[in-house]
């Protein structure tokens, strides 16, 4: 998406804002939106919760409340994705991938450390154009989305807000369940790596894929009005990641790597953290569709040797390359035949 282009948002998550608002009913919002895939300009939305929160019944929590209930097919297939996600260390990567579904107006990001995951939301429109209450709702929706996977009595270890409070301090940590602050740097769910990465007992990988391809298809339709981010993710996708660097996505967005580099920043994410996600993403699925050792997977993800692989393979998954590659590819048929019913 360039600097000139509006970012748009998609009509169901618009009329899962506009349902969620009385009093949890989900009862038919009348629209001119054909297709839950058809998306509005972002000053719509904003004109859309103007109303919302201008409203008689409305009050200082309304739009936590309103992300709270929040269901699955309000994010269209960012939220059925997330529904068939292994973990929520992996609904945080789909989160950081396909958020621009939802909308473009900001950016999700997962950075990890020192035994626990933060979750950040960083607006990418002006911040007098996002009312707090927005932002509320984006993060309210993704406790309820980990709680998706994790559990209804599941929470967070914190949750910071960049905005100032409003109203009392009881309906944050009733709906968040956990210790909430404000005024801070950032707007993070703070998560711990084991809640992270404990992987959900029934997880059916072919389906997720499924989900996941069809995400992609949108996600190159939306590619036009992409933001900078994701550009370059998708440049990555096809790269040879053993000598890629910010100059091929520069050249090919026709911008200099200094702007481009200012760009990635402006969107919360930088061109180091796009290209660890991208060997991330490439080295699983290397380690899933195919029997190549890992000294032989390290170079064509851009890594030095096997040494560097496990390293970061661990740092990306919680375990090493192998017993991840154990566990995402099916078991090899039995060649006596046995276990047959």
């Amino acid at each position: 998406m360039s600097a000139t282009e509006s970012p748009s948002v998609t009509a169901c998550y618009a009329l899962a804002v506009l349902n969620a608002t009385a009093e949890g009913e989900s009862g038919p919002a009348s629209s001119s939106w054909a297709l839950p895939t058809d998306r509005l300009e972002y000053g719509e939305m904003r004109a859309l919760w103007d109303s919302v929160l201008d409203a008689r019944d409305a009050g200082p929590h309304t739009g936590l409340l309103v992300g709270d209930r929040i269901r699955p097919e309000g994010l269209h297939i960012l939220g059925h994705l997330v529904l068939t996600c292994a973990s929520l260390a992996d609904a945080a990567r789909a989160a950081e991938r396909y958020h621009p579904l939802v909308s473009q107006a900001g950016t999700v990001t997962l950075h990890r450390g020192s035994g626990v995951g933060r979750i950040r939301y960083r607006p990418t429109v002006a911040p007098a154009a996002m009312h707090p209450q927005q932002v509320e709702a984006v993060v309210s929706i993704m406790v309820r989305a980990a709680r998706w996977i994790a559990g209804d009595d599941w929470a967070p270890l914190a949750v910071s807000f960049a905005h100032p409070r409003a109203g009392s301090a009881e309906p944050y940590a009733r709906v968040l369940g956990c210790p909430v602050t404000f005024d801070t740097r950032e707007n993070t769910i703070t998560v711990a790596d084991e809640d992270l990465d404990r992987r959900r007992p029934l997880y059916d990988p072919a389906l997720n894929a499924l989900h996941r391809a069809y995400a992609d298809r949108l996600l190159d339709q939306l590619s036009a009005g992409a933001t900078v981010a994701g550009r370059v993710r998708r440049w990555l996708e096809h790269a040879a990641l053993e000598d890629a660097g910010p100059e091929g996505p520069a050249k090919e967005l026709n911008l200099s790597v200094r702007t481009l580099r200012r760009a990635l920043h402006a969107e919360g994410t930088s061109w180091r953290a796009l290209l660890d996600a991208a060997r991330h993403g490439r080295a699983g699925r290397l380690l899933e569709t195919t029997d190549l050792p890992l000294d032989r997977i390290a170079p064509l993800v851009g890594l030095s040797g096997a040494t560097a692989l496990v390293r970061a393979f661990t740092r990306w998954e919680g375990m090493p390359p192998g017993a991840y590659r154990v566990r995402h590819r099916p078991a090899p048929p039995d060649p006596d035949g046995a276990g047959g019913g």
